[in-house]
């Protein structure tokens, strides 16, 4: 079931099901490589959960909260 980045923890992985937002952030947001099929992973949060640090296609992403609030994503099971 798919649900927010933000919602994932430390060393989840998931994969980007959907960018919900459109507009200039949508377009920042894909243009970063998320778009629907890649895999990530959540590598780091500052102290206060903003901003989270995300590992994707060989590089390391940072977005706040409510940017990653527009990436659906579906986690996987390890």
């Amino acid at each position: 079931m798919p649900s927010s980045l933000r919602s994932l923890q430390v060393h989840d992985k998931a994969v980007v099901t959907a960018v919900t937002v459109g507009g200039e952030m949508g377009r920042r947001l894909r243009d970063m490589g998320l778009v629907p099929g890649t895999e990530i992973e959540i590598v780091g949060r500052a102290p206060l959960k903003d901003p989270v640090a995300l590992r994707l296609r060989g590089f390391t992403l940072t977005l706040r909260n409510n940017e990653a609030d527009f990436i659906r994503v579906e986690k996987r099971v390890v």
